[in-house]
């Protein structure tokens, strides 16, 4: 397993639902291990397995979800 992390800046989360939402939707994906979310800074960081699912699969599906991705960052772990 090669484990990454994505970060994005969410610029329209609104209230619980939105969060309960994106965690619901985003945990649902083969490949994703957590997701976590900051709604100070509007930021979702997903910890992820690169062979299960991709960081522009992660993006795409909060666009698809109807929400202004606007930012994002990768970091790749070595295990």
């Amino acid at each position: 397993m090669s484990k990454a992390s994505a970060y994005f800046i969410v610029n329209d989360i609104n209230g619980k639902n939105d969060i309960k939402r994106i965690k619901s939707d985003l945990d649902k994906l083969g490949g994703v291990i957590s997701v976590s979310m900051n709604t100070v800074r509007n930021s979702v960081s997903v910890d992820f397995d690169t062979t299960g699912i991709r960081k522009n699969q992660l993006f795409d599906k909060l666009q698809k979800m109807g929400y202004d991705v606007s930012e994002t960052k990768y970091e790749t772990h070595i295990m």
